[in-house]
């Protein structure tokens, strides 16, 4: 089972749009030596949005080449259309990814038996592990955990980020005793206290720019070790905060812009980083030790 920080990596582009290779090779080579414990390939923070289906299917298969398997690569394949999260998961999987994440989904704002019977027919229809995602601050959909509960016994079915927001909700899961499947943070600025109950780790923005450290906090926390997991997480709790002054991955970008990373370049209708946010972010990167 997959666990620690699992980071959401963002997807570099150049000034023209177009998906920058090579500094995503480098992204995922700095990320193996910081000891990252998996990445997630094109999820929100990777402009799954604005990529389209080729695209999508290949920043996949090509985190999966450089990584070289070093470290797991998780596919994000959700979807609003059934039919396409689908395409994207099996697409995914024979790009030979660990897992798919799939997000429930948004915008349509299906109701809790529709959200079961469109995991279940993607599950039935692949072979391979698959993660749910609960984000409902962006889709505008909330997976109760009674719906986790109602299709996590499917053979396919392993695993769900949950991004509510509260330790509450990551206790509501845990309190269900599910068999084999693993609960995991998608919110850093709770992530710590939620592994210290029992998720088995992070998928977060923050390792994107602090991996090393956030590695060493997801491992603290996995161990037991409260004090130290809550010392690291200190140092972390700025960026936890300020990469989310505005809509993610705009501050991200920006900030791996400032350490000489990435180019900040971002498809619209996201921009890059306004003026008024920039001495928060590199105050939290200073704070992190991510930048002098």
């Amino acid at each position: 089972m997959i666990s620690g920080s699992i980071v959401a990596l963002v997807t570099p582009m150049l000034e023209d749009g177009r998906v920058d290779y090579p500094c995503l090779q480098g992204l995922v080579q700095w990320h193996i030596e910081s000891g990252t414990d998996a990445i997630v390939s094109v999820g929100t923070t990777g402009e799954s949005a604005t990529l389209d289906f080729d695209e999508h299917i290949e920043v996949i298969a090509r985190t999966v080449e450089f990584a070289d398997g070093k470290l797991p690569i998780i596919g994000g394949t959700g979807a609003n259309s059934t039919s396409e999260a689908l395409a994207l998961t099996q697409a995914a999987q024979a790009a030979g990814v660990s897992a798919c994440l799939l997000v429930t989904p948004y915008y349509n704002k299906p109701p809790q038996a529709g959200l079961i019977r469109h995991y279940l027919h993607i599950a039935d229809a692949v072979d391979g592990p698959l993660i749910l995602y609960n984000v409902p601050g962006r889709t505008g959909c909330d997976m109760q955990p009674r719906t986790v509960a109602a299709v996590a016994g499917h053979r396919n079915i392993v695993g769900v980020k949950e991004a509510y927001g509260t330790v509450a909700r990551i206790q509501e899961l845990l309190d269900l005793e599910l068999p084999d499947f693993a609960i995991y943070s998608g919110d850093d600025a709770t992530a710590c206290e939620s592994i210290l109950a029992g998720a088995l780790g992070d998928i977060s923005v923050t390792a994107n720019v602090a991996p090393a450290l956030m590695h060493k906090m997801c491992a603290a926390a996995l161990a037991g070790d409260r004090p130290h997991a809550e010392d690291l997480d200190a140092k972390l709790q700025p960026l936890h905060s300020d990469l989310f002054l505005q809509p993610n991955p705009i501050p991200v970008k920006w900030a791996l812009q400032q350490m000489g990373r990435v180019q900040s370049h971002i498809r619209l209708p996201l921009i890059e980083l306004e003026n008024e946010y920039h001495q928060a972010v590199r105050a939290a990167l200073r704070a992190a030790g991510a930048i002098e």
